[in-house]
């Protein structure tokens, strides 16, 4: 049973490990959404992500003999790395079993706290079943990510922050994956305050416990696919399922496109990298059709590899319009190309890329294909560079760009 007596045990246990995430104030999404919004920065804990929490309460609750046996776990990458960090603290040999998708950055990190590291599996649930075959056949102690109420319990201590720091909070978001940080914030929030309502967080491509709370049961889908790796489950946890069924106010999932442009926003207004299975409570602000309540939103990771972090940069720029692509048919002579980079700096925007197609058409005194890849401020100012092209004569088409 998940009780508040355990709860505060855990509390105590973990601040052996833990740094301190104090709740921050975002003006930007407060104003944006007309709520109080609070983050809960995650992202800043010593191994980059919550789930040291979970990983060293329940390593502490273990008997000498089944850490002796040595510890294994699968893991998309920060469970993996909270396993890594508590075996350490307790002297533990530990084995963690990732999926080959999984960001190098939390490969090698897992690796540098001493574990060792299989890869296998396209999927959490693949890396998870060979887990237990080597566990099975070498002996080991095996630390469940999600599907156990000691991990379950010390994820909860973030709900026990929480409302020591804001007692009258009305709202806590925070993201699913198996549904162990989801069990332990919202078992003892309602502990604490049935009124406080929490709302899980998924991934669109990944919706596994909002099919399993439809249909009453836990279900496993079929295929799992979303930029959110950390939340890339295909399975909810069977024993942690009546708690999520009973303590959940209500399952919103999120599109990846979403978590692009909530990227962009944390790093632009907080200066935070937080990777994507930790933007999906950012994401899922505007999906709340409420106003002037206390909302907290759970910043569970940021461990993202450069590639990554690059790629999704680009992205959410093209999304927001501040990076375009148009496409304009000219008279092949001399001065046209000048003419229309003239325009487009007299509308102080900045040209990165040309493609000049002489073959666009056969009769190249007629027409050839200028593609122009540029940056602007935004959406309104892309439709006035628009615009004037349109005025001179020229007919922009928008493209996508290929950078």
């Amino acid at each position: 049973m998940l009780t508040l007596e355990k709860f505060e045990e855990a509390s105590e246990v973990v601040k052996q490990v833990t740094q301190e995430t104090k709740l921050i104030h975002s003006d930007y999404f407060s104003q944006m959404t007309g709520n109080k919004v609070y983050l809960k920065p995650e992202n800043m804990q010593r191994t980059g992500a919550y789930k040291l929490r979970g990983a060293y309460y329940k390593i502490s609750t273990l008997t000498d003999e089944e850490r002796g046996k040595g510890l294994i776990t699968a893991s998309a990458g920060n469970h993996a790395q909270g396993v890594a960090y508590a075996a350490k603290a307790f002297g533990a040999k530990a084995v963690i079993v990732m999926p080959t998708t999984t960001p190098l950055i939390k490969v090698e990190r897992t690796k540098s706290y001493g574990a060792e590291v299989v890869l296998f599996g396209d999927v959490y649930d693949e890396a998870c079943a060979h887990a237990y075959e080597l566990a099975e056949e070498h002996g080991y102690t095996f630390i469940h990510p999600f599907d156990d109420l000691a991990v379950a319990t010390g994820q909860g201590t973030i709900a026990m922050e929480i409302i020591k720091e804001l007692p009258l909070v009305d709202y806590i978001l925070v993201p699913v994956g198996g549904g162990g940080l989801a069990t332990g914030v919202s078992t003892l929030a309602k502990l604490l305050n049935p009124n406080i309502k929490v709302i899980g967080v998924e991934p669109e491509g990944a919706n596994c416990l909002q099919v399993s709370v439809d249909n009453g049961e836990v279900t496993t889908l079929s295929t799992v696919n979303t930029i959110a790796d950390g939340t890339a489950v295909k399975t909810p946890g069977e024993n942690i399922f009546p708690y999520l069924q009973k303590n959940l106010d209500e399952i919103i999932t999120v599109p990846d496109d979403e978590l692009i442009v909530s990227f962009l926003d944390m790093v632009e207004n907080h200066k935070m990298i937080v990777e994507n299975s930790g933007l999906l409570t950012v994401a899922a602000l505007k999906h709340l059709n409420v106003k002037n309540k206390k909302i907290v939103s759970v910043l569970s990771g940021g461990n993202m590899d450069v590639i990554t972090m690059a790629s999704v940069v680009q992205l959410g720029l093209i999304q927001r319009d501040r990076i375009f692509t148009i496409s304009v048919l000219l008279p092949d002579r001399p001065g046209e190309l000048t003419r229309v980079s003239q325009i487009i700096a007299e509308e102080q925007a900045n040209i990165i890329r040309l493609d000049h197609n002489q073959f666009y058409s056969t009769n190249r005194n007629a027409a050839v294909e200028l593609k122009i890849t540029m940056e602007a401020f935004g959406t309104e100012h892309k439709q006035e560079i628009i615009a004037r092209l349109e005025k001179e004569g020229y007919k922009p088409k928008s493209i996508r760009p290929n950078l």
